[in-house]
């Protein structure tokens, strides 16, 4: 490994995991792409999918626990939530990162891209309220979140991603979960369900090992800083960020697969 390669691949995963931090996503909403595009600008090789998902799904274990760890404080993290969504959205993980050797590139391109449409539309749905409840007085349908969590642990097993970028609107839209504890508390799913997406990418041999240490190591640097600037912004900004780069991934993506 060259300096540039380490260089490149050491950025996408600072820029990737700062903003998973902050706003509560894996990172994999970013870091697909840009493992997919940006290598081959500075002529290095170019990863495949299934490549660029077992990267991902390695890189997005690491990201999550240290953003989880910048947010233990506080009382963001709800406990009941992470307990249902995230051992469905495990479950969900393990099934289809394990069905995902069966694809071809372009299938879990596809399968990426209608995630990542589906988030997209999610985002730019009112969310008025939802950060006027307290704390102490969040309630929601533990068995729909379930439900949810299973689907879109399936697809993100399927990517390598942690499917926080799916979470993340599910849980401010469908749930009306505030911001700030749907942030902290994606990042805890995140990890449980980066878990089983971790273990059936490793044990298929989808994991190009050297790339993926080098951004486990900008994640544990990169989250935490995230995190400690997700927790000072509006949340209204941080909707809107995360709108916008949702709908730039889906947008870049489904370019791609039909052009």
């Amino acid at each position: 490994m060259d300096l540039t390669y380490i260089i490149v691949i050491f950025l996408i995963g600072f820029v990737g995991s700062y903003i998973s931090g902050m706003l509560g996503i894996g990172g994999s909403i970013i870091k697909y792409p840009m493992l997919l595009f940006i290598p081959s600008m500075f002529g290095l090789a170019a990863f495949s999918a299934h490549e660029v998902s077992g990267i991902s799904a390695v890189q997005v274990l690491f990201a999550s626990i240290a953003g989880v760890w910048a947010y233990r404080k506080g009382g963001y993290l709800n406990k009941t939530l992470i307990i249902y969504m995230g051992v469905s959205v495990l479950i969900g993980s393990v099934i289809g990162s394990f069905g995902s050797q069966s694809m071809s590139g372009d299938g879990i391109n596809i399968v990426y891209g209608v995630l990542a449409l589906i988030a997209a539309v999610m985002m730019f749905i009112p969310k008025k309220g939802v950060d006027d409840i307290p704390l102490d007085q969040i309630t929601f349908n533990k068995w729909l979140a379930a439900v949810l969590a299973f689907i879109v642990g399936i697809g993100s097993g399927i990517v390598g991603a942690a499917g926080g970028f799916l979470l993340v609107p599910i849980m401010l839209v469908v749930l009306k979960i505030p911001t700030r504890v749907t942030i902290a508390s994606s990042l805890a799913i995140t990890f449980i369900s980066s878990i089983g997406a971790t273990v059936g990418k490793v044990s298929t041999g989808q994991v190009d090992y050297y790339p993926a240490a080098i951004m486990v190591i900008a994640s544990l640097i990169a989250a935490p800083l995230g995190a400690m600037a997700g927790k000072k912004m509006n949340t209204r900004i941080l909707q809107i960020i995360l709108a916008l780069l949702i709908s730039g991934t889906a947008i870049k993506i489904w370019t791609d697969i039909l052009l």
